[in-house]
């Protein structure tokens, strides 16, 4: 057994290293390397409110906004810095007014990442009262850069679970 691993051992020490490309695309070490913008419009669709297992099924659309503020908090590596204001309305009435702060990664020139802690106003319309709220907002999400100026934009988060199409 041993003698016909030989053979093998002495091919494999002969044949050049493999070298890992997965770290050439990548420009998180390179700071300020994304596209330049000043504003970013997100259309999207709402797949689930109070998260994407709502059991009731609520849909619906929204819009985000949000003005590019700076290059990051970290200066060694490639991230920016957003304020977000957003409209949300669900199929269940509701209507949700969210204020974020937006910190953004761009891992590759086709994909970023970012998170959203805020906060937002709801606004509920239910038969004989009308309820208004501040509640607590976390996302997390990806963009998919297909384009310099477009993104495909999944957010996951707290109370909503959209995708969009941002436009830089």
């Amino acid at each position: 057994m041993r003698r016909a691993l030989v053979p093998l051992v002495v091919i494999a020490a002969l044949l050049p290293p493999a070298v890992a490309r997965a770290d050439e695309h990548s420009i998180i070490r390179s700071p300020g390397d994304h596209p330049p913008y000043f504003f970013e419009a997100e259309p999207h669709l709402l797949v689930g409110y109070s998260g994407p297992f709502d059991s009731d099924g609520n849909f619906g659309v929204g819009f985000r906004g949000t003005f590019h503020i700076a290059n990051g908090f970290v200066p060694s590596i490639n991230d920016s810095v957003g304020v977000g204001v957003g409209f949300d309305l669900a199929t269940n009435g509701h209507v949700l007014i969210p204020i974020v702060m937006q910190w953004n990664f761009y891992l590759s020139r086709e994909w970023s990442v970012f998170g959203e802690p805020g906060l937002a106003v709801r606004y509920q319309s239910v038969p004989g009262a009308r309820n208004v709220n501040v509640d607590p907002q976390l996302y997390v999400g990806g963009r998919w850069h297909f384009s310099d100026q477009m993104t495909l934009t999944m957010r996951l988060g707290y109370p909503t679970f959209s995708v969009g199409v941002s436009f830089m």
